[in-house]
């Protein structure tokens, strides 16, 4: 996902301090992940989970990497990748990438500015239906001045149109894609057997169990410091703590509250805080799940939709599901991001059932609302791997049952929740998202223009005052209009109530003591997984693997 507009972001890259490197020895280590959700490798283009976007991270090279500031405006502090270096034009209207030279594929073909063109071509066709393609909207182009140097034009300048073409593009190899149908991206054979540039190449694909990634020994930038990443699918959150705690896994992406202390006091692991871009919160759906053109039935009134958001009790939940360790959601954006300038609904039964009977939702006599015969019924949908999201879901349900609303929760395994979502078949639904370190974010998630075609709206809100407004502060050099632009527009969401903002995800990783993490940076804690690595003199047997130099 890509954010614009946020000048003078704070630092939020969470570094992990580490011991002295002269103590790591040779390189070497394998780490085993254990993920409560079934997943398949996905094409850059198509991705909007987590889960892919971390591990195509580490196969697909950009032009340039963000740096651990998180900068966004001009090109202060990005760090060389394919590209070696780039030129700006003197009108900012195009920029040149030249290509480093030493840059190959995993098959060892060399990586070309025709690779950088076709990349750019196949995000912004519109049979391709890439959610990245309105992150790229201020790109007009990319052409090919020479096999080495890619340029990129622009349609006008704005602040952040090198972070919007560098953040987006994972490049993709020409001569591998070029004659996969467009629409057929996601179900092509090499899809299963990704060919990438990074320091971490495809080695491994067992699908619902098991995905595996070994370092590019011959990799133009070094070769990883790991020798392999494993990431093991389990069925449940509950499975991958038992496989965390047994030592069967390594690391645990997000352990629950509840088990942090058994982490903590546990010989061979530890407990690692990091920052994160990423809040969970419950989605209202604007339009009807049968017909999406039409409003839907219930949730498709404001008023049904603040009532909703005003009858629950967001402290009281939070403390119940996280305890001290939780962060209150701050609307809808990471609290790292949030504007305190914007008022939130304020928690409020009496209002939230005084707009209920204004909008006809009569309370009947065994406590449930009707309105024309219609009982006030909503379907949830959450996802059996996120033990929060669960215990949210229950409460949630019991609160609203207080002002005369049922809520019938429908829990599933994550891919069938996935297809729920982006379908829009449902009426609430527990949601979590991660935003990137700008204020573009909001598009992908709330704007007209991430309805469909591979966007994160997937409860299709639709405002055009604040698309209107949002996309004025993405153009906007002022930095104090681009802030007030952005806060006006969030605003008219939070307003709307398309959604229910409960928490910040508290971001602790359970990890075996003799893994050194470096450089998790809040946009991707995993971003720099090849400058993790193990002491020699600490590894256990699943690291004594060795590696062939690549081919």
């Amino acid at each position: 996902m890509n954010r614009a507009g946020f000048t003078g972001i704070v630092a939020l890259a969470g570094l992990v301090a580490c011991a002295d490197r002269d103590t790591a020895g040779a390189t070497g280590g394998t780490v085993v992940f254990t993920v409560a959700a079934g997943w398949s490798p996905t094409p850059p283009p198509l991705i909007i989970e987590l889960l892919p976007k971390q591990v195509a991270d580490l196969m697909y090279e950009k032009l340039a990497e963000i740096g651990p500031g998180l900068n966004t405006v001009g090109d202060v502090g990005f760090e060389a990748r394919l590209a070696r270096a780039w030129l700006w034009a003197p009108d900012s209207l195009s920029i040149a990438f030249s290509i480093d030279p030493r840059a190959r594929w995993h098959d060892g073909r060399p990586v070309r500015a025709a690779d950088v063109k076709f990349t750019f071509d196949l995000i912004r066709d519109a049979r391709t239906a890439s959610g990245i393609a309105p992150l790229l909207a201020s790109v007009d182009s990319v052409t090919v001045r020479d096999s080495l140097t890619a340029v990129a034009w622009y349609r006008q300048r704005t602040p952040t149109q090198f972070y919007d073409l560098v953040y987006q593009l994972q490049v993709m190899p020409e001569h591998v894609w070029r004659d996969v149908p467009r629409d057929q991206l996601a179900t092509a054979a090499v899809a299963r057997a990704p060919v990438g540039s990074g320091r971490f190449r495809f080695s491994r694909f067992e699908p619902g169990a098991r995905f595996e990634l070994v370092a590019d020994t011959a990799n133009f930038r070094g070769r990883a410091r790991l020798d392999r990443l494993i990431w093991t699918s389990v069925p449940d959150i509950g499975t991958a703590i038992t496989q965390l705690l047994s030592g069967q896994a390594d690391v645990l992406e997000l352990v629950p509250p509840d088990v942090i202390a058994r982490v903590d006091s546990s010989a061979t692991l530890k407990a690692v805080n990091y920052s994160a871009l990423q809040f969970g919160f419950m989605g209202l759906n604007n339009r009807d799940q049968r017909n999406r053109a039409a409003p839907h039935p219930i949730l498709g009134d404001v008023r049904v939709r603040r009532a909703l958001s005003m009858a629950l009790d967001l402290r009281s939940m939070l403390t119940n599901v996280f305890g001290e360790r939780g962060i209150i959601g701050a609307g809808p954006y990471p609290a790292a991001l949030a504007d305190t300038g914007v008022r939130l609904l304020p928690f409020d039964r009496a209002r939230a059932a005084a707009l209920l009977d204004s909008a006809g939702w009569d309370l009947g006599a065994n406590g449930v609302r009707r309105k024309g015969g219609r009982p006030l019924i909503l379907g949830m949908i959450v996802p059996t791997s996120s033990r929060p999201r669960m215990r949210y879901a229950v409460l949630i349900q019991e609160q609203l049952k207080a002002v005369g609303i049922t809520v019938n929760i429908e829990a599933m395994e994550f891919p069938a929740f996935r297809e729920r979502q982006s379908q829009g078949r449902f009426d609430l639904a527990m949601m979590s998202t991660g935003f990137d370190p700008t204020a573009a974010s909001y598009r992908q998630a709330w704007a007209t223009s991430g309805i469909g075609g591979g966007g994160q709206n997937f409860v299709a809100y639709s405002n055009r005052t604040f698309d209107a407004r949002l996309d004025s502060a993405l153009m906007t050099f002022d930095a104090g209009r681009s802030r007030a632009l952005i806060r006006s527009a969030v605003q008219a969401l939070v307003d709307d109530a398309p959604g229910v903002w409960l928490y910040d995800v508290p971001t602790v990783a359970g990890m075996h003591r003799r893994i050194q993490p470096e450089g998790m940076r809040a946009d991707g804690w995993c971003a720099n997984l090849a400058d993790w690595w193990i002491p020699a003199g600490e590894r256990i047997e699943r690291d004594r693997i060795g590696l062939r130099p690549s081919p």
